[in-house]
């Protein structure tokens, strides 16, 4: 009887380990324009009019974006299905596949950006975090704080990963530390995308498995961050936000 209850103890156990490195989270990107726009001091001033112009109503710029993973991999990019608004119409994103293999620790990411879409396959280099003695509670998780930068952008970048769902993906372009990232922030408050729901469920490979085509134009990490450091750079002498044609 002893054997039974032991046996049955560690399959409830080896269950609940399971369940907690396989699932599917729903985040909201909140992107706030004025924020971003104040923190260019290069922008010309018809630059911030147009704007201001733009974004007079719509400051905060909200998308949902859907994370799936398991101990292998990871992918994120929209919701597979999305309502129709309130005029009957469902408007076309651009192209936004993130994939992570972790164990062949391989990065695939298919991003529309400057006119074009790129596909960015390359080995996988995490960032250099620094855990911080900061914790706070996100989509029912106690979370720890972690951050770095983004030195192409010129951003900081700051993390609340959950360390008892030991996977370590994340949302965008941010994986790496010793769980699952459930909040993000750049810059202090310019974008933060948070976790609405996470559903402990199993997530399939072929869920994640990439596309059998894809189209665009290949780069690896370097010539993906020297594409976009140049374009920072063409926009700050064009006295224009770099932002208007590429993920912030």
């Amino acid at each position: 009887m002893k054997s039974v209850s032991l046996l049955i103890f560690m399959l409830l156990g080896f269950a609940a380990t399971a369940q907690k490195t396989s699932g599917e989270i729903s985040y909201e990107r909140v992107k706030t324009w004025s924020r971003i726009n104040n923190r260019m001091t290069f922008l010309s001033k018809e630059e911030k009019e147009r704007a201001a112009t733009t974004w007079a109503n719509n400051d905060e710029q909200k998308q949902d974006f859907v994370l799936l993973f398991n101990e292998k991999q990871s992918y994120y990019s929209y919701p597979a299905k999305e309502d129709l608004s309130e005029g009957g119409y469902s408007w076309q994103k651009d192209e936004y596949k993130i994939y992570r293999d972790f164990e062949k620790e391989k990065r695939t990411d298919i991003i529309a950006m400057l006119g074009k879409t790129y596909i960015l396959e390359d080995s996988l280099k995490v960032p250099k975090w620094k855990v911080m003695n900061k914790i706070k509670e996100i989509a029912g998780y106690m979370c720890m704080m972690a951050v770095t930068e983004d030195t192409t952008k010129g951003q900081k970048i700051t993390a609340w990963f959950a360390d008892n769902i030991p996977v370590s993906a994340g949302p965008e372009l941010y994986s790496g530390l010793p769980g699952l990232i459930l909040e993000l922030d750049i810059n202090e408050g310019d974008v933060v995308i948070t976790a609405k729901e996470v559903k402990m469920r199993e997530v399939k490979d072929e869920e994640m498995a990439l596309p059998k085509k894809m189209k665009g134009k290949k780069l690896d990490t370097l010539k993906y961050e020297q594409l976009v450091a140049e374009h920072i750079r063409d926009s700050m002498k064009a006295h224009r936000n770099p932002y208007w044609s590429m993920p912030y």
